[in-house]
């Protein structure tokens, strides 16, 4: 089994609080990490919702279900079954044992309706994404952490071969995906994959009778990934009305497929955009529906610039799930045509930006809204960094640096 680099927070959660949820996409190894985690480090019942006896039970008798069971128990796939959290939260409030129920979703719970507010303080969630690139290689990446505490940072990581990175952003990192070996065979995965999660997960968890038109939106939104989310847009190109389309949104995110990048918010004297961009959960899945997913296939330079951006965004918050700082991510868009690709924000309102190119080579008006920052926040600010193709980190000012994107994960 791969290491996951979460597999620490959970242990660590597991010894104060109650009820963890670990969540994410279908088929990122969630079973199999929890049940990796019962065996070896929290011995605990199983039991998944997958089995119909089960969720049977499960859904006509909650508290009986629960009141049968003693000891630490794993409960896999519990959007299967939301009626059974108002009877944890009963079933908690009784008996409070730190790490009595483990919880996996392959929907988000805490979006869907009517299960927001059951266990509010008596729950840890946790996501665990498709493999990282630090996690391929049995590696923690340490980067989100190392840019904010690091007084010195200037790594200097070994270089990559001709089309790795482009191997990397195309395979992305779903577990059976990076087991199989020819593109064939990967292409045949994310079909099913799509398949079963637009026909069936969503049908699980919403009343929607015409999934027809979501294969279409989501291909739609595949191509406009890294854009400013223009619901009236995007109505206007499918032919959905503006509040289906929000809900049919709201789906993809709650199954994990795509994820909202939310604008920052800063008194720069400046007016801002305040649209979240939309983001898919994995580039291998993007480079599927973009038709990449062939061996000979190399995307023009601006589909080259949006996948870069997607994949290293999207390592950015597969780290922040393991990171001590757990920096908020954002990007920066004024109306005046000011922007930087991610704004990460520690707690403290102290701020790391950062440009994504796919070049290999940068120039010093990379740099200009991230000096602009620079001056602007003052204090606050604490370094600026491009991160690019190139093999070196460059220092372009003070606390401002050109810097390989491999550094990520090396």
């Amino acid at each position: 089994m791969i290491g996951r680099n979460i597999t620490g927070s959970i242990i660590q959660a597991i010894a104060d609080t109650p009820v963890i949820l670990l969540n994410g996409a279908r088929q990122t190894g969630k079973s199999t990490l929890v049940k990796w985690i019962g065996e070896k480090k929290h011995k605990a019942k199983y039991i998944t919702f997958d089995d119909t006896t089960a969720l049977s039970a499960a859904k006509n008798d909650p508290a009986g279900f629960l009141a049968g069971i003693e000891g630490p128990i794993i409960l896999d796939e519990i959007q299967k079954a939301p009626d059974l959290l108002p009877a944890l939260k009963l079933e908690v409030d009784r008996n409070r044992v730190p790490g009595r129920f483990l919880l996996t979703g392959s929907a988000n719970v805490l979006l869907l309706p009517k299960v927001s507010e059951s266990l509010a303080g008596r729950m840890e969630i946790l996501t665990l994404y498709p493999f990282s690139q630090g996690e391929l290689a049995s590696n923690k990446e340490t980067f989100l952490d190392d840019i904010f505490r690091a007084s010195h940072f200037e790594p200097e990581p070994k270089p990559m071969k001709n089309g790795e990175l482009m191997k990397r952003i195309k395979t992305g990192g779903f577990p059976e995906v990076v087991a199989r070996k020819s593109f064939e065979r990967r292409t045949a995965w994310f079909s099913a994959y799509i398949t079963t999660i637009l026909q069936r997960d969503i049908r699980d968890i919403s009343d929607i009778d015409r999934l027809t038109e979501m294969p279409r939106l989501f291909s739609l939104l595949a191509a406009r990934a890294v854009s400013i989310l223009n619901f009236a847009e995007i109505s206007r190109s499918i032919g959905i009305p503006v509040v289906t389309l929000r809900r049919y949104i709201a789906l993809f995110e709650t199954t994990f497929l795509i994820q909202l990048l939310q604008p920052w918010s800063a008194n720069l004297g400046k007016r801002l955009i305040k649209s979240p961009k939309i983001l898919l959960t994995d580039t291998g899945l993007l480079s599927y529906l973009l038709g990449l997913s062939v061996r000979d296939s190399v995307p023009d330079p601006m589909t080259m610039g949006r996948l870069l951006e997607n994949f290293v965004i999207m390592e950015l918050f597969k780290q922040k799930s393991w990171s001590r700082i757990k920096p908020g991510i954002f990007y920066y868009r004024s109306h005046d045509g000011h922007e930087v690709d991610i704004i990460l924000e520690n707690t403290a309102g102290r701020i790391v930006a950062i440009e994504i190119k796919a070049s290999h080579t940068v120039k010093n008006e990379d740099f200009r809204y991230i000096k602009f920052l620079s001056e602007a926040l003052g204090s606050k600010f604490i370094r600026g960094i491009v991160l690019y193709q190139g093999g070196q980190t460059i220092p372009f000012g003070k606390n401002i640096f050109a810097v390989p994107v491999q550094s990520l994960w090396e």
